[in-house]
């Protein structure tokens, strides 16, 4: 072996670690495969903005919607694995993996857990134009008028979506699906009444519930919110064992070096912890989740499992 090929192989090893250490030394982006003003774009900008107080360098957000998360998720999962591009994703990218065989990423091939971040109940909702005042009101008339509603979702295999199908497999009701491009739009279809049905995180939705915009049938938890505490579960309220959450977490592409991994997975279980974050979040019905690469890595794995169980239960590939 060359003396001079050594030395360079050499003075890259005691390199590489020099790299973590020195991270961040120039902007990182977080891609935000979601629209703006959602859940994951809110959060996002949470921890972005306490990371970029900790690191000293611009954490910046991009938000990159559309396919259901598939073009953003795309987008990180081909970056360079440096540590400057990281993605802010959900439960829609695990449900993603067995309902859309046809991706050009496969999630824990091509991408690497950081952290979770927080999960919020989800809420369903109608607009007030909808008779039904319960939900089971709402069960019965969608019952009696097979095909005739729908619901709107931020796309394909986002929580929204998820939560809405294992709700009509449950309940063995038919409503339509109707994707929106984001959240937001979404959100604005059920007020609009252009849909008479949505089921969306607490968070992002308790404000409509509170401005009587929509009107909330049940959130989705094992107990109720406190944000909403006057909206019974829909255990309570007519879909006995119905639950669904919406969570959000970090990943990096694969091949990140591990010492850059582990130090982001320290400094944002750091910021979930903070006092003004927890108190932020509870405010809005969020609750901080701090686990390790690891642990995340198998969470993630779980879910996976879990939603391609929850799609076998549809009674036809949901469109």
């Amino acid at each position: 072996m060359k003396p001079g090929f050594v030395a360079a192989l050499a003075a890259a090893l005691f390199a590489y670690p020099c790299l973590a250490q020195d991270y961040p030394a120039r902007t990182v982006k977080i891609i935000v495969p979601f629209g703006a003003g959602g859940p994951a774009d809110v959060t996002a900008r949470v921890i972005g903005n306490a990371l970029q107080e900790k690191f000293g360098q611009p954490f910046v957000i991009e938000d990159r919607p559309g396919a259901g998360a598939l073009i953003g998720t795309m987008e990180a999962a081909k970056a360079a694995p440096d540590g400057y591009t990281l993605l802010m994703m959900s439960n829609t990218q695990t449900a993603n993996e067995s309902l859309v065989p046809q991706r050009k990423y496969e999630l824990m091939r091509d991408l690497m857990p950081i952290a979770p971040v927080n999960y919020s109940d989800l809420v369903l909702v109608v607009n007030p134009s909808v008779k039904a005042k319960t939900l089971a009101e709402f069960i019965a008339l969608a019952k009696s008028e097979p095909g005739k509603l729908n619901y709107a979702s931020s796309g394909q295999g986002t929580p929204y979506h998820m939560a809405g199908e294992l709700f009509k497999a449950m309940t063995g009701i038919n409503v339509v699906h109707v994707p929106y491009r984001s959240s937001g739009d979404a959100r604005n279809g059920v007020i609009g009444g252009q849909v008479q049905m949505m089921i969306d995180a607490v968070p992002a939705m308790a404000p409509n519930v509170m401005a009587g915009q929509v009107r909330a049938l049940a959130t989705t938890g094992n107990a109720r919110s406190t944000v909403l505490p006057d909206v019974p579960t829909a255990n309570e309220a007519g879909a006995p064992g119905y639950n669904a959450t919406i969570w959000l977490g970090v990943m990096a592409p694969a091949g990140t070096p591990k010492e850059i991994v582990d130090k982001l997975n320290t400094a944002i279980n750091a910021v979930i912890k903070r006092p003004d974050v927890v108190k932020l979040w509870a405010a809005q019905g969020a609750i901080p989740m701090s686990m390790t690469p690891q642990e995340f890595d198998t969470y993630l794995r779980a879910d996976i499992v879990k939603w391609a169980n929850v799609v076998k239960r549809f009674p036809q590939q949901p469109k």
